[in-house]
């Protein structure tokens, strides 16, 4: 994993173009977007582009930084948004940030505890162990009514997104709540990654021995790794559930879920920020253009069924032959166009 993971650059490296073309695109998403988009573009796009995103940028700190393969991401974003709905329902006055917030803190705690197993195991036998938190919070959530608030089809409804007292409504609603949460947090991943935190985080990836012997504290480093990514990645869980699915359900975690994270953070790059986005930008956007594409020219020939069938294939042959062709993701092929620019 290390030979196609790329060291991040220190937090002097940071120059002035790169943080004023970060404010420009901040400015753009902020105020650019909302002028031109359409409520389905808004809902049906972007809102799932950031929520899969900041997922992928917390399974990229463990996974792309920290070297510790896991499957079992969509669980923890089961946990983020099931924590947070319970807390935003039986907490009276609690600002719903802050549930989500706290969705975000008890994700991390069920993330340490899968962690555990990689004291020991390594690669493969550590991502089955991660697998077993897929399959056993998707028992609980469907076994324990408690959690869905006895609701007898297990699908409730999510809470009104509100922050200081404004309801965040509609499609731009949502969009901008989710995208105030998802800067704000890519923004602390970013900072965490270039920090001598983020440094053992690297160390321990790429030389465990090395790194216990120039003093890096190895179990402990491997146990943040867990909590942090799962921190974030919860948080990424309450806001798909709360903004795109408006409904919080077990079936919108499954195991397909963990695999397209997985998926985002592969073909966007490892141990990348903008990878994330990248990534998810292809996860999302390319299935649709696909599935348009082909009810354009073979709708009045083939159902719906056929031409999703042949979507999927499709998507998944592309997939192979990028990697094959680009095997570091989206991020380090625009670095390379970047350099025969001459940026």
């Amino acid at each position: 994993m290390s030979s196609i993971a790329a060291t991040p650059a220190p937090a002097s490296a940071v120059t002035l173009p790169r943080v004023t073309a970060t404010i420009a695109l901040l400015a753009v998403a902020f105020l650019g977007v909302p002028l031109v988009a359409n409520a389905y573009v808004l809902e049906a796009l972007l809102t799932p582009f950031l929520a899969l995103s900041l997922a992928a940028v917390g399974l990229n700190l463990l996974t792309g930084y920290a070297g510790q393969l896991s499957l079992g991401s969509a669980a923890f974003m089961a946990v983020g948004a099931y924590a947070a709905f319970n807390l935003d329902l039986r907490v009276p006055g609690l600002p719903l940030v802050v549930s989500i917030g706290l969705g975000g803190v008890f994700a991390a705690a069920v993330g340490l505890v899968f962690g555990l197993p990689s004291l020991r195991l390594k690669g493969f036998y550590l991502a089955v162990s991660t697998l077993a938190a897929q399959f056993f919070v998707q028992w609980v959530l469907t076994r324990f009514a408690w959690f869905s608030n006895d609701s007898a089809s297990g699908v409730i409804d999510a809470p009104p997104l509100t922050f200081a007292g404004i309801a965040f409504e509609g499609p731009l609603g949502r969009y901008l709540f989710t995208l105030g949460i998802v800067a704000v947090l890519t923004l602390f991943a970013w900072r965490l990654a270039v920090s001598p935190i983020g440094r053992n985080f690297i160390a321990v990836r790429d030389n465990e021995t090395a790194a216990r012997v120039i003093g890096i504290p190895v179990l402990r480093t491997k146990l943040l790794a867990f909590a942090v990514s799962s921190f974030v990645i919860g948080v990424a869980g309450a806001l798909w559930a709360f903004a795109y699915l408006r409904t919080v359900e077990p079936h919108g975690f499954n195991l397909d879920r963990s695999f397209q994270i997985l998926f985002i953070v592969i073909i966007g790059g490892l141990a990348t920020i903008r990878g994330a986005f990248l990534g998810a930008a292809f996860i999302v956007v390319l299935p649709l253009l696909l599935s348009r594409l082909g009810a354009a020219l073979f709708g009045d020939v083939f159902d719906s069924g056929s031409i999703e069938m042949t979507q999927r294939i499709v998507l998944g042959a592309l997939i192979i032959l990028f990697l094959i062709l680009e095997p570091d993701g989206l991020a380090a092929l625009g670095s390379k166009l970047k350099r025969r620019l001459g940026f």
